[in-house]
């Protein structure tokens, strides 16, 4: 398959699932995560996630870019809570155990576990986000969309998005390339900490300024070939709806109902074990 997608072919039975029902299976697993605030939900669901992504036999060496990102997002974001709110978990927790004096405030226990809780919350959608990204192949997802009702001018909304991650990534590597030829570090022993992180910085704007020219490419391509003039269109190719589909939906949308009862009867909100 194409390296302009993310698409990674193999026989599995997340590969030949339809994407609409990978996408409502996508949909229901974030509205749990999002209705609780109790960790040991989250690791039980990062687990089940583990396994099914296991099952999907995808290369690592293919999702470990996404698969980092993803990490040094919640590292980042847990260290920016703690310095930003370091008693908010006490406030919820209705205790307070000192860890740390920070000068201006004092870090609590609470809070530590809070952050924890919110990053398994996080981590407990990354295997399924990577499951759906790297077994969906952007065209059969956004005929799947239409089938089930999508207009097709956002279905391949989607389609684009899920073809141009891959450019973009492909185009960052470029401009680094670049800087590292004309001499910028980014590597370790080429500069301190900060000044590494202004030679990143330094990548955001030639990448804005490509991406804005790869828009208008592509927008003028579509406005050539007569995108959107007629109300319905046909797909190049397309997956069919299967049994298994109908039950992966189904599964789906009970355990989200599931869900929904048991945070309603007051359960899921933020557990300190302490």
């Amino acid at each position: 398959m194409s390296q302009m997608t993310l698409y990674i072919a193999r026989d599995t039975l997340f590969h030949r699932m339809d994407g609409a029902a990978k996408m409502l299976l996508l949909a229901a697993w974030t509205v749990i995560v999002f209705l609780f605030q109790d960790i040991r939900i989250f690791i039980g669901l990062f687990v089940v996630g583990l396994l099914l992504l296991s099952s999907a036999r995808l290369p690592v060496r293919r999702v470990r870019f996404l698969i980092w990102l993803m990490i040094g997002f919640n590292v980042f974001n847990s260290l920016l809570n703690m310095w930003i709110t370091p008693t908010y978990g006490s406030e919820i927790a209705g205790s307070t155990t000192v860890l740390l004096h920070l000068g201006y405030n004092v870090l609590t226990l609470e809070t530590v576990f809070y952050v924890l809780t919110l990053s398994m919350k996080y981590m407990s959608l990354m295997p399924i986000t990577v499951l759906f990204i790297f077994t969906t192949h952007p065209t059969r997802f956004a005929s799947s969309l239409n089938r089930i009702g999508v207009p097709y001018k956002i279905a391949y909304a989607f389609n684009i998005a899920f073809r141009y991650l891959p450019e973009l990534q492909a185009e960052f590597r470029h401009i680094l390339h670049a800087l590292q030829a004309r001499g910028v570090g980014f590597g370790k022993g080429e500069g301190t900490i900060s000044q590494r992180l202004k030679h990143v910085a330094w990548i955001a704007i030639p990448l804005v300024q490509s991406s804005l020219q790869r828009i208008e490419q592509v927008s003028n391509a579509m406005d050539l070939r007569g995108f959107g003039k007629h109300p319905l269109r046909s797909w190049y190719s397309a997956t069919v709806w299967r049994s298994i589909d109908s039950a992966v939906a189904a599964i789906s949308l009970i355990m989200l109902l599931i869900a929904i009862y048991i945070r309603i009867q007051g359960f899921g909100t933020f557990w300190y074990p302490f």
